[in-house]
């Protein structure tokens, strides 16, 4: 038994983290931006409920163009979209549980490649990527799938003061980064998405990147049935009008048996990196 639980262990971790960079050190003592007891350490610290809220954020973001276009033009997704994958995961683990002097080191190297990523549509319209109201999308729609990751596969009692308390609490990356509109509450969250609608559209582009994102190859085969499922979580774990906006069918004979399934892993990957 602890045999399977090393190898488990081993190949999450081997997912999530980048050889190129140490290892995320836990700021116990309560030096980071965050508490031990904060929300935020609580969903953050869940890898099958970030794992699947990551990917649904992704789906999310790229129907904003803007947000695509620096993707899809200062990028290198086509070639590794794990590595992709794995940059979201450590950003959020160095701001969520590494010391205030790590978390704002790697908000000030993000700010720095935002001001590096400019250009322009098809049709000619400007992005920058360093423009608070597209920092304000990806972040508002990144907050709202981490959360509902966690709800759905971790938490699903949550209360509405604690999921208040992750707004308010991921506010203050958000600002640092430079977001504005920032919420503070799940119900200026979903206010602002709503301002967001009419912004928001499918197109080759994104229809592409959401191809190789649902088509990538695991880095092993023992993570097939992982990635398989966290996929279909993610898709299951998306508003109606998204799924809409992205052609991708509603799994509505298939959700008991997705969430099921994804609990049952949730459960494992705990089990295998309980220490």
């Amino acid at each position: 038994m602890l045999g399977l639980r090393s190898s488990i262990a081993r190949q999450i971790r081997g997912l999530l983290s980048d050889p190129a960079n140490p290892r995320i050190e836990l700021a116990h003592d309560g030096s980071g931006l965050f508490a031990p007891d904060s929300v935020a350490w609580r969903v953050h610290i869940d890898v099958t409920g970030m794992m699947v809220g990551g990917i649904a954020a992704l789906m999310l973001q790229m129907l904003h163009p803007k947000v695509l276009a620096g993707v899809w033009d200062h990028s290198g997704f086509r070639e590794d979209m794990h590595a992709r994958l794995r940059g979201t995961a450590r950003f959020m683990a160095q701001t969520t549980f590494e010391t205030r002097a790590s978390a704002e080191a790697q908000i000030a190297r993000v700010r720095h490649i935002h001001h590096a990523v400019s250009g322009t549509l098809p049709d000619g319209t400007p992005y920058a990527a360093s423009d608070p109201h597209l920092l304000a999308w990806v972040h508002v729609a990144g907050a709202m799938s981490f959360l509902g990751g966690w709800i759905r596969y971790g938490e699903p009692g949550m209360s509405a003061d604690d999921q208040d308390r992750y707004f308010a609490e991921m506010a203050v990356v958000a600002e640092m980064l430079g977001a504005d509109p920032v919420p503070r509450s799940r119900a200026e969250a979903d206010a602002i998405v709503r301002d967001f609608l009419p912004e928001l559209k499918a197109d080759e582009r994104s229809r592409e990147v959401l191809h190789l994102l649902l088509h990538q190859q695991p880095p092993s085969l023992m993570l097939v049935p992982f990635q398989t499922l966290t996929m279909n979580a993610a898709i299951e774990l998306l508003p109606d009008w998204t799924r809409r906006m992205h052609g991708l069918r509603t799994p509505t004979l298939t959700k008991p048996a997705i969430r099921l399934g994804t609990r049952g892993i949730a459960e494992t990957v705990r089990w295998a990196l309980r220490d």
